[in-house]
């Protein structure tokens, strides 16, 4: 139980982390001139993260789930979508947010990641969602969740990319590459 805790206490402090950052950089977009797109639907982003954590908190604590014996498998997984997940932040800088601001006439960003792939971020995201339960045997957790977050990015991620279309390069950057995968 101990090493559940410090992870998922790593991830929420993470999240936490990554929240204030997005804050930081959404006002520093706004300033120069940036609006916000899906802000309707933002709010079940943060509803799907929150029900995420405690879904698997209350499973592995109440089932008593321990370590598959793939585990470390799951978990080596997870370390890499956590650097891939740092070096889209940092590959983004002050572009990078949680929330889908467009900054009209900027060239997106095609650096790091984001030169195999349109939405690194994404992948990385339904990649903890698969390894993080099943490390802990919260399939219960992976399943819905996963679910759930692919139905979110299906609206996500097309509403994302048409208004980055229409006010910026990212047709003609981005155009014949993959969404999530290589």
């Amino acid at each position: 139980m101990t090493f559940f805790w410090g992870v998922i206490s790593f991830v929420i402090a993470q999240r936490l982390l990554e929240l204030g950052i997005a804050a930081r950089n959404g006002k520093w977009m706004k300033a120069q001139g940036a609006y916000e797109v899906g802000r309707e639907h933002y709010k079940y982003i943060v509803l799907g993260h929150v029900g995420f954590f405690l879904s698997l908190i209350l499973e592995v604590q109440l089932w008593h789930k321990g370590l598959p014996p793939w585990w470390a498998w799951l978990f080596a997984v997870f370390v890499l979508a956590q650097v891939l997940r740092v070096w889209c932040i940092s590959s983004l800088g002050k572009f990078w947010n949680t929330r889908i601001f467009v900054l009209p006439g900027v060239k997106v960003v095609t650096s790091g990641p984001y030169r195999f792939v349109r939405h690194p971020n994404y992948a990385v995201v339904i990649v903890e969602f698969v390894t993080l339960p099943l490390m802990f045997e919260a399939y219960f957790t992976a399943g819905l969740f996963t679910l759930l977050k692919i139905m979110l990015l299906a609206v996500r991620i097309p509403l994302e990319e048409k208004a980055l279309q229409e006010a910026t390069n990212y047709a003609q950057v981005f155009g014949a590459k993959s969404r999530l995968i290589p």
